[in-house]
């Protein structure tokens, strides 16, 4: 998104609510301005503009969006459904039916957030050797509760503008170089 795309989605906000841009100055217009371009470059204008024409249907209190808030629309209109920990377990235990010969392929078979929670195939083995109503209930429960803490936290780190994450990567790579993604996923 460039700046004449920012432009066109302020005079979008300006029409929208124009008590609140009434007394701005030309200075305070410009800052604006230039934050919601540096914080939207890497964003498609189509998005953007979307997501504050959901804001603005939906808006109750008559004030207009801050980026956190536009962030937030343009999650849910671009996000599928997500995978609750119910769901994420239901496909360990599926799994587990074939954990004992099967392992290896069906550690391959999950999703990287299962993976990384998991951590190995050998896991995924052991998991299927334990007696049934310990993995339906302590391994179940604290499989539930790791992929709740690392989905809340990929959350987290999806409102994060791009060149921060960049850095973030950065950082992580640097930290732990065997982590190519930055993320450990």
């Amino acid at each position: 998104m460039n700046r004449s795309d920012v432009l066109k989605i302020m005079a979008v906000l300006r029409g929208a609510y124009p008590q609140f841009y009434r007394g701005i100055s030309r200075q305070e217009a410009e800052d604006t301005v230039n934050l919601w371009t540096d914080e939207f470059s890497a964003d498609d204008p189509r998005l953007v503009g979307a997501a504050v024409k959901l804001f603005i249907s939906g808006d109750e209190h008559g004030f207009p969006p801050v980026i956190g808030q536009i962030r937030a629309k343009m999650r849910l209109l671009t996000s599928s459904d997500e995978m609750t920990a119910m769901d994420a377990w239901g496909i360990v235990s599926k799994a587990l039916r074939n954990g004992l010969y099967g392992s290896a392929e069906e550690f391959e078979k999950f999703p990287p957030i299962i993976k990384r929670i998991v951590g190995s195939s050998s896991m995924l083995r052991e998991w299927a050797m334990m007696d049934t109503d310990t993995v339906h209930s302590v391994v179940a429960s604290n499989f539930q509760r790791s992929y709740k803490a690392i989905s809340s936290r990929e959350k987290e780190l999806a409102k994060l503008p791009p060149d921060v994450k960049d850095l973030v990567q950065g950082l992580n790579f640097a930290k732990d170089p065997q982590r190519l993604d930055g993320g450990g996923k």
